[in-house]
């Protein structure tokens, strides 16, 4: 069960929760409006899922299951958040997020249709949802207006996870369940073929077809003839749509999935730079600063949590109450172990990184009935080591069910820093930051315990690396990297962390593609949120050749000390080489003198082919002045940034005399780590042989 933790001592049941109207109900239970009668969130308003386990038929038992998993290791934006599950006897209860303002089936059934721009952001947002779910090794399988939801804000909320699946990436190991609404399912789901995640994305393009021109694209008569024009029909184009809805259209309507856009490794980062989406910034979007083009109106009016304008008055007259259910079998009870949360005393050392984990979220080995087993290596095989981080050795992993590849390090709590956890826990799901995809906790004395931080894997590589490997780079380029690698930070910064280790290893591409959007931000080791009444840090982390001179003289200093690495970066990416020629041998005596003394070299070699926007930029930002530094909000409007479509698109790679002396020049700089941390930074990822918990474990098996 998810709890919020606000008191470990407290078991969650259905008598915590209010009745306050019926929202729906179907054949298996119902859904109520409800309100949390005490605890940290006591007066907040729920959805309340209620199902009778006795009804479920044994597939739809074992997809309450998944979906109650699914849903809590899902944290997103535009997707339905899960507070809380707990069971009874005869009854399963799902607490979710109460979205208010109905869903996009009845708008759509009121406007008949959508202009383009409306269905452009509701298609971007369902877009980043499902791309989200497909990096987790999920098929949604049941895209449809009806599951849909609208908040009061008017932004998306995916909802109803029962037909959703885990998939394999395997080939030889794909899903084959025939499910969905018949009119959105995708030709392999039809023919029964096998299918993975791809297949959503067909049904992702019968909802576009419908937003656009009212009607569904293959329909017959009954069931039979429309799965029939699903595998053979020719799709019919409405001449009305502009071309590059049409085009969008026919990448999506690919009867091979290989074929369809969406599919392969960078799939979705594609079909984010398709021509249709053109003029979304898809950053922005993730934090809900693009405006809906529809706020739903609510009788009660915003302040009125409880409202329920768009729910059918139908059910929503009627008198709530849970009513008594006959007992499930003890066969559906045995599935059912480990939907609700067991309290366990061992768990208090784990609450200090869980007091402020966003809601909803889930750490996977959280001990509960029926799942007391569950490790890091129950759950995913050890591969190669890919590279060091602030804190540990950093090595691929591959999860043993889906096969699906990730990055993971292991962190002893004896060095183990709370923020990096915490920061990426609330911030992580931000496009252009690392995501987290599990979290382990394992005890290995009574006073010591290993936390894996398992994320998603890089498979670009580094900034510098990548830029060298395509030999081609231009001015223009590198805008739109900064561009991306800047708003993150004013993300961060508006939150008021301070990522204080922003280099170019720590800055790697998601694929292949070399997309500035695919840009990610990665090991917070050094993160900090900063929480004192003056906003300032203390504590001098850094790496020497990107480190602002204000963490070095030991003296206060905030967000701003990301600027200056950030302008130190962009000097790099332009001009080949790191700035004030500091040298790994140098002490820190010596980089803060050749910081505040050196003269920032702008001219000469490569900086003869760079434009002066770009030299003006770099030198606001590597103001020695902290109060003349710029923000980075005011960085993202520099005309460099805001302009960079227009600026020169030569390469500046062939200007570099040497470029790759240049590189092992760059290598060299980025290897250089901070000593502020001693020993404890040389902590590695043993093997499951090695640790404390694995050999207890062996021998109790052989006693």
């Amino acid at each position: 069960m998810i709890h919020k933790l606000e008191n470990r001592a407290e078991k969650i049941d259905p008598s915590h929760f209010e009745l306050l109207k019926v929202l729906g109900q179907g054949s298996f239970g119902k859904v109520f409006l409800v309100k949390k009668r005490s605890g940290r969130d006591a007066k907040k308003i729920y959805a309340m899922k209620v199902l009778k386990k006795a009804s479920l038929k044994i597939r739809d038992r074992e997809r309450t299951k998944l979906e109650r998993n699914i849903l809590a290791d899902v944290r997103h934006p535009f997707i339905v958040e899960l507070y809380y599950a707990m069971q009874t006897d005869g009854k399963l209860y799902l607490v979710l997020e109460f979205v208010k303002g109905g869903d996009l089936f009845t708008k759509l059934s009121r406007d008949f249709m959508f202009s383009e721009q409306d269905a452009q952001f509701y298609l971007a947002e369902l877009a980043s949802a499902l791309s989200h779910l497909h990096s987790l090794g999920i098929i949604y399988r049941d895209l449809k207006p009806e599951n849909i939801l609208l908040a009061g804000d008017g932004h998306v909320k995916l909802t109803d996870f029962g037909l959703s699946k885990e998939y394999f990436e395997d080939e030889d190991k794909k899903a084959e369940s025939f499910c969905g609404t018949v009119e959105y399912m995708a030709p392999e789901v039809v023919s029964r073929k096998g299918h993975d995640h791809v297949c959503d994305w067909w049904s992702y393009a019968v909802l576009m077809y419908e937003m656009l021109t009212g009607k569904l694209p293959f329909h017959g008569r009954d069931r039979r003839e429309t799965m029939n024009q699903i595998l053979k029909a020719k799709l019919s184009m409405p001449n009305f749509l502009r071309q590059e809805s049409q085009l969008l259209l026919r990448d999506l309507f690919k009867r091979n999935p290989k074929n369809r856009l969406g599919s392969g490794p960078d799939g979705p980062e594609r079909l984010k730079r398709h021509i249709f989406f053109k003029g979304i910034d898809w950053n922005a979007l993730f934090r809900k600063d693009v405006k809906p083009p529809f706020i739903p109106m609510l009788s009660g009016g915003k302040t009125d949590e409880t409202d329920t304008h768009w729910f059918d008055n139908e059910f929503t007259r009627r008198t709530p109450r849970d009513s008594p259910a006959v007992p499930a079998s003890a066969g559906a009870n045995r599935l059912f172990r480990g939907f609700s949360h067991n309290d366990e005393p061992e768990m208090q050392m784990e609450s200090k990184f869980r007091n402020e984990v966003p809601d909803g979220f889930f750490l996977t080995n959280v001990p509960y009935d029926g799942n007391q087993d569950k490790t890091f290596h129950t759950q995913f095989e050890m591969l190669n080591s890919i590279g060091k981080g602030s804190a540990s050795e950093v090595y691929k992993c591959q999860h043993k069910t889906t096969k699906k590849l990730y990055a993971v390090k292991g962190l002893q709590n004896e060095g183990m820093r709370d923020d990096e956890i915490q920061i990426l826990l609330r911030y992580g799901q931000h496009p252009n930051i690392i995501t987290v995809k599990d979290i382990f906790i394992e005890k290995e004395t009574k006073d010591t315990f290993t936390v894996y931080l398992v994320t998603e894997l890089m498979t670009g590589g580094e900034l510098f690396d990548k830029i060298l490997r395509q030999k081609q780079f231009s001015e223009r380029e590198a805008s739109a990297v900064m561009k991306t690698i800047t708003q993150t930070l004013a993300y961060l910064h508006k939150a008021h962390v301070a990522h204080r280790d922003l280099k170019p290893s720590n800055i790697l591409y998601a694929d292949e593609s070399g997309d500035a959007s695919t840009v990610r931000i990665v090991d917070f080791g050094f993160a900090k949120q900063l929480r004192h009444e003056n906003g300032m840090l203390m504590t001098p982390h850094f790496t020497k050749n990107f480190v602002a001179p204000e963490v070095l003289s030991k003296n206060s200093y905030d967000v701003s000390c990301d600027i200056w690495s950030l302008g130190c970066i962009m000097y790099t990416m332009l001009g080949g080489v790191a700035p004030y020629k500091i040298s790994e041998g140098d002490s820190e005596e010596v980089v803060l003198k050749k910081l505040s003394e050196s003269d920032l070299c702008l001219s000469g070699g490569n900086w003869n082919h760079i434009s002066a926007s770009a030299k003006d930029l770099i030198q606001q930002m590597l103001s020695l002045d902290v109060k003349q530094r710029p923000s980075a909000e005011q960085v993202l409007d520099h005309e460099w940034i805001r302009n960079g479509q227009n600026l020169s698109n030569s390469n500046i790679l062939t200007a570099l005399a040497d470029p790759l002396s240049a590189n092992r020049l760059i290598g060299t700089s980025i290897g250089v780590i901070s000593q502020a941390r001693g020993d404890k930074t040389n902590l590695s990822l043993k093997t499951p042989a090695a640790s404390g918990l694995f050999l207890r474990r062996k021998k109790k098996e052989r006693g």
